[in-house]
């Protein structure tokens, strides 16, 4: 069948806990235990072996877009993914709310605060003005928002306020000439942003208060060749984070609004597979994201990582093969339970259909896909895979 499904369980990857078990392994996952049968395995290096992947990076170059060529910075692809339309030349971020002690950060995710607390918040941060530069501050999930700065004379060479670990809240600084703006106007905002955020009324009593806000992966938006044209195939994007859709948005692919997918662990897979399944009638792909999967692992929760693995088994997986479609499932990176951080560990890959020859592995985890007829993918390889399997791969050559 000319269709394709690519199914990404956020961070899936994990390595084996002190009984040898990853949350994949220990999970009973008798769908995709059935397709591994029927399929194909292998494991996969989504930016490259050994090399630590973010969200941002892998999903593009999974999707047929090599980072080091399209990249253009975290904050652009949030941004798009909220829905904010973006004019050249603004500078965009990915932001957090945090929870800040005496200059210190101790919960980069303000206690993984919820997206309705987040949006009494934001609407609280449009006080916050800065000479010269109109600023723009949306929240997308939980914890989670894009800072948008729009003026003259901003660059976004800038480092961020978010280490990425519980340090002094850091200033940011000016790493090429011409960002010098853009940094100073980012610590006046965050300074600021902390004055408004410590007398809301929405933090009393709670023991992680959403007092900060934390900046990271700065960008400026640029246009690339659209989905279509670049792989002769239309695709649909199905998610509710706002960076994928945003990264599905930047390179001309259809987003689509699906009820009840909040980009959590409460997602509603069964609307997910609906929309999904509903999507393959007009369109040649469909990419289907879970985020629920990492957002468990960065909290070092293996039980609910498992628990989630099982939840896209029974909920989501059996509406995906009924379609009739070439079916990749994957990870964007390996999160492990143990470090609750993304590491360059090789990510498992399954897939499906008629497009794809069979192996002889019996089950879907880390150690059987290490056995795969694949063998080691690299990430920039994945889409042209699925293309194939389609039957619209493009010849090389004569």
């Amino acid at each position: 069948m000319e269709k394709g499904i690519l199914l990404i369980m956020d961070g899936l990857g994990d390595l084996p806990d002190s009984k040898g078990k990853t949350p994949l392994s220990a999970a009973k996952t008798p769908n995709m235990d059935r397709m591994a049968k029927e399929g194909i395995l292998g494991m996969l290096s989504p930016i490259g072996k050994g090399n630590v992947p973010g969200s941002d990076t892998s999903h593009l170059t999974l999707l047929g877009y090599p980072y080091w060529e399209f990249y253009c910075g975290r904050g652009p692809l949030e941004a798009l993914g909220s829905g904010i339309k973006l004019r050249e030349g603004d500078v965009a971020f990915r932001a957090n709310f945090a929870t800040v002690e005496k200059g210190k950060i101790v919960d980069r995710r303000a206690g993984r605060i919820s997206t309705a607390l987040a949006h009494k918040l934001s609407k609280r941060l449009e006080k916050v003005k800065v000479p010269g530069v109109k600023i723009i501050f949306a929240n997308t999930v939980e914890h989670r928002g894009v800072l948008i700065l729009r003026g003259e004379g901003l660059g976004a060479y800038v480092s961020g306020t978010d280490p990425h670990e519980l340090a002094h809240l850091p200033k940011s600084k000016a790493l090429k000439r011409g960002s010098a703006k853009t940094a100073r106007v980012l610590n006046a905002f965050t300074k600021k942003a902390m004055e408004v955020l410590g007398k809301a009324p929405e933090n009393e009593g709670r023991k992680k208060p959403a007092n900060a806000v934390l900046c990271r992966g700065a960008g400026t938006y640029r246009k690339v060749d659209g989905f279509a044209k670049k792989h002769g195939v239309t695709g649909a994007c199905v998610a509710g984070g706002a960076l994928y859709k945003g990264v599905a948005d930047y390179i001309g692919m259809d987003v689509l609004y699906v009820k009840g997918a909040t980009g959590s662990v409460d997602t509603d897979l069964k609307s997910k597979a609906k929309h999904a399944a509903a999507a393959l009638k007009n369109h040649d792909f469909v990419f289907v994201h879970v985020k629920g999967t990492d957002s468990c692992a960065h909290d070092k929760d293996f039980a609910c990582k498992q628990k989630m693995i099982e939840r896209v088994d029974r909920e989501l997986v059996p509406a995906l093969k009924k379609t009739g479609a070439n079916i990749v499932i994957t990870g964007d990176h390996s999160t492990p339970c143990s470090i609750g951080e993304h590491t360059g560990h090789e990510v498992p890959l399954l897939c499906w259909g008629d497009g794809f020859r069979k192996d002889s592995c019996r089950k879907f985890s880390e150690s059987a896909c290490m056995d795969g007829g694949l063998g080691h993918v690299d990430g920039w390889d994945l889409f042209p895979i699925i293309v194939n399997a389609m039957g619209k791969g493009k010849k090389v050559g004569t």
